[in-house]
């Protein structure tokens, strides 16, 4: 046989017998140019966004990557000093103690963030009319309030002497700690005052709720299944994709625990208060560049930080594969 006899002819080419069908007719003269076009016009849509996303995020990273390999102090030049900022980080007492308090936070709020979002997103589910509806604009509202207007508002509740919880307690025949003073009682404060921002979470667990298929808890119910069980055995597995989303943004909120904390122990005025129990990492990443004015060595916790919640994200995702369903997966 000729080598061109071996040759393919044009109906059973590579790609023909990749695809199993004729190729595609050329377009076009005209079909280009509309194509052309409407690609122009895509790339004019999106290009404030791509813009914003050049100037805003991706510099910034490049950026602050640099001057992680640098001594910077804002009011002189960068000076390259390699990977010392890094290895700086094992050292630092400070870095310890506020891994430890934002690991704490996390291990902590996170659990309880669900758990209470998936009870209250059950209770809303049984409800009916507007009932329903207001108290999903109730749930929600919370999450309207300023971060900064939270923690302070935490200061107010939670008062020692004349804070709303304690006096709550005290109705109750319980005397409340002393919750913004007390080192071991500032961490469970912060936790306690992050539930009340799960509005967004309860939102889309109801609407999760509300696409579980009803014969399967009417099959439960011939089969005698208690609410607990049709709970465990049928809502949690047929909601656990949005159970698990929520659980991966609330865990990479509370990595970057902030706003609440620094304003109710950080702010002016508050240098009375127990702040070392509250001195979550991107406290203490935004002190060390803004107060102490070392950019370099902030840089390297802040890269730090995104490669701790990149890890923990991706570990998640794995796990997700063994516990999470999707309606129409097939493995």
């Amino acid at each position: 046989m000729s080598a061109a006899d071996a040759r393919p002819g044009p109906a059973t080419g590579a790609g023909a017998t990749r695809a199993g069908r004729s190729p595609r007719p050329p377009l076009s003269r005209g079909a280009r140019a509309r194509r052309r076009r409407d690609t122009r016009a895509a790339l004019l849509f999106i290009s404030p966004w791509v813009v914003g996303f050049a100037v805003f995020t991706a510099w910034p990273m490049l950026y602050s990557a640099y001057l992680s390999l640098t001594d910077y102090d804002v009011i002189n030049a960068p000076s390259f000093v390699g990977l010392d900022n890094y290895r700086r980080l094992a050292d630092d007492p400070d870095v310890v103690l506020a891994v430890g308090n934002t690991l704490w936070y996390a291990v902590v709020q996170v659990p309880l963030h669900v758990l209470t979002s998936l009870g209250l997103a059950l209770l809303l589910e049984r409800a009916g009319g507007r009932t329903a509806g207001f108290f999903r604009t109730a749930f929600y509202l919370p999450n309207m309030t300023p971060p900064v207007a939270v923690g302070v508002l935490l200061l107010l509740l939670f008062n020692g002497q004349s804070g709303l919880v304690n006096e709550v307690l005290g109705w109750v025949g319980v005397d409340g700690p002393a919750w913004t003073t007390d080192p071991a009682w500032v961490k469970p404060g912060l936790v306690l005052v992050s539930l009340l921002t799960t509005g967004s979470s309860v939102i889309i667990l109801l609407a999760a709720l509300r696409d579980v298929p009803r014969e399967l808890y009417d099959a439960a119910l011939v089969d005698g299944a208690g609410f607990w069980r049709r709970t465990l055995r049928i809502t949690v597995p047929m909601i656990s994709g949005p159970l698990f989303f929520v659980t991966v943004i609330g865990t990479i909120s509370a990595l970057q625990a902030f706003t609440e904390a620094y304003t109710a122990y950080f702010g002016a005025g508050n240098s009375t208060y127990s702040n070392d129990a509250a001195l979550f990492y991107s406290i203490h990443l935004f002190r060390t560049a803004f107060e102490y004015l070392q950019m370099g060595y902030a840089s390297a916790m802040a890269w730090a930080l995104f490669v701790v919640i990149l890890l923990v994200t991706l570990v998640q995702l794995r796990l997700s594969r063994r516990f999470v369903y999707y309606e129409g997966d097939q493995r």
